[in-house]
């Protein structure tokens, strides 16, 4: 396309949105609430799967050794952990370290357990950690069968939990975005088809005298394009703002290490770019779909 044509279709452009005063406002208001509740739930999804990626990255299989086993049996059980291939790591933690763990644990309560320092009942135990969160269950399966392993405990029926609960709020929540990104792009047609339909005899003019359907929905896309991302921008300003304060209201308070919001900035640029990528693409849609009716003259 020449630079000339493009200029023209963007001139074109910019004259419909401003000659269409309130059915520019009413489709970028129609942009604007879907995107807020979209942007709201992305945030919440965004933020859910921050969570439930730090949870899964926790999870660890600890493989208790025999308390009869020589050091031998424990370098060789090291050596055939290391080798399972959905292993990545093997660390050694000795009974003593496990037992100021556990003291730690128990905060200022934790001082009833010298009692044990002389005569500790705890096991010496590899902490392995997967390559992946589902490669668990497989691994500590495998682990189970390997000489000189006491039991090995992974927290199966937690893990297994966790995982089903964040699969099903991941695939509720997308599920509620796509059905919010549809609706727009329906509200969106339809606002956009009421313009194009007053329109609708000039560009059966343009198609008898020869105009190509893409000379004639080139204005239209553009158009679409405008309203999508303009209708972007409020709501991107509303989420931001809110999410800043929040974090700022909310964060201190939080003191789990699981349980922590993204951080503001790259967080910011995401939300951005996803909100007026979404924005620019329902419009276009809404536009695209609107327009093709009235090509076939």
């Amino acid at each position: 396309m020449k630079p000339r044509t493009l200029l023209r279709h963007f001139r074109e452009s910019f004259k419909s949105l401003a000659r269409n005063g309130w059915m520019t406002f009413a489709s970028i208001s129609a942009v604007t609430v879907t995107l807020l509740l979209v942007g709201v739930f992305l945030v919440i999804m965004m933020n859910l799967n921050n969570v439930a990626k730090e949870i899964e990255q926790d999870v660890e299989i600890k493989v208790y050794i025999e308390m009869t086993a020589t050091e031998e049996e424990q370098n060789q059980l090291q050596a055939d952990l290391e080798k399972v291939s959905k292993a990545e790591s093997v660390v050694f933690s000795s009974k003593d370290s496990e037992l100021e763990s556990l003291k730690d644990s128990f905060g200022e309560d934790g001082a009833i357990l010298d009692l044990f320092e002389q005569s500790n009942p705890l096991y010496d135990v590899f902490i392995v950690k997967t390559k992946t969160p589902q490669d668990t269950f497989d691994v500590a399966k495998q682990i189970e069968g390997f000489d000189n392993v006491a039991k090995v405990v992974f927290g199966q029926e937690t893990v297994e939990r966790l995982f089903q609960i964040f699969n099903i709020a991941r695939n509720i929540g997308l599920a509620l975005i796509l059905g919010l990104v549809f609706t727009a792009m329906f509200l969106i047609s339809n606002t956009i088809k009421i313009t194009i339909f007053a329109r609708r005899k000039e560009i059966e003019i343009m198609k008898l005298v020869g105009a190509t359907n893409w000379f004639i929905r080139w204005p239209f896309f553009l158009e679409g394009l405008w309203l999508g991302v303009l209708g972007a921008f409020l709501p991107i300003a509303i989420i931001l703002t809110s999410y800043y304060y929040l974090i700022d209201l909310v964060q201190p308070k939080v003191t789990s290490q699981f349980l922590q919001f993204l951080p503001f900035f790259p967080f910011a640029f995401q939300v951005v770019g996803i909100l007026v990528a979404i924005g620019a693409f329902i419009g276009i849609w809404g536009s695209m779909m609107s327009v093709r009716k009235f090509l076939k003259v």
